[in-house]
């Protein structure tokens, strides 16, 4: 997740999605991930206090702040490079886990946020653009929960 003051997704020279301050979340599904993960990461997403107060600490959340989300699916998250040099991407879970798990994500978001969660498309050669404001970037991974 990092804190944005603009980002957006192109698919094939088109704009899919922008948003103005905020969160750009790039998210990847592993087979261990299930319903209560989903809850879990879209709750400490919205109320994660990493946006300025007045006196400039972090100590407010994109929803506090009337901020947009963008979610991306990136599978790459994943990738082993233990061995040799090409990538083994084999704890992303295959797209048929995957995509139902991702939409009940950006759904829980949303609900979560009080307003629609702007998306990337699964498995589409996307092209990011991104304001890093911070730079603040923070990695989740729901089977850890640090």
């Amino acid at each position: 997740m990092q804190r944005v003051s603009s980002a957006s997704v192109t698919i094939d020279g088109v704009i899919r999605a922008s948003i103005a301050g905020g969160l750009l979340v790039l998210v990847a599904v592993e087979d261990a991930d299930a319903g209560e993960d989903i809850e879990w990461l879209a709750g400490k997403i919205v109320r994660l206090r990493i946006f300025k107060d007045e006196q400039g600490l972090m100590n407010r959340s994109v929803q506090e702040i009337g901020g947009e989300i963008l979610a991306v699916s990136q599978f790459t998250l994943f990738a082993s490079t233990k061995k040799g040099n090409r990538p083994s991407y084999i704890r992303s879970a295959k797209p048929e886990v995957a995509i139902p798990l991702y939409e009940r994500f950006v759904a829980r978001l949303s609900l979560e946020l009080g307003k629609p969660i702007q998306t990337g498309e699964f498995g589409a050669d996307m092209k990011v653009a991104l304001v890093n404001d911070g730079p603040v970037t923070i990695l989740f991974d729901t089977q850890i929960r640090e």
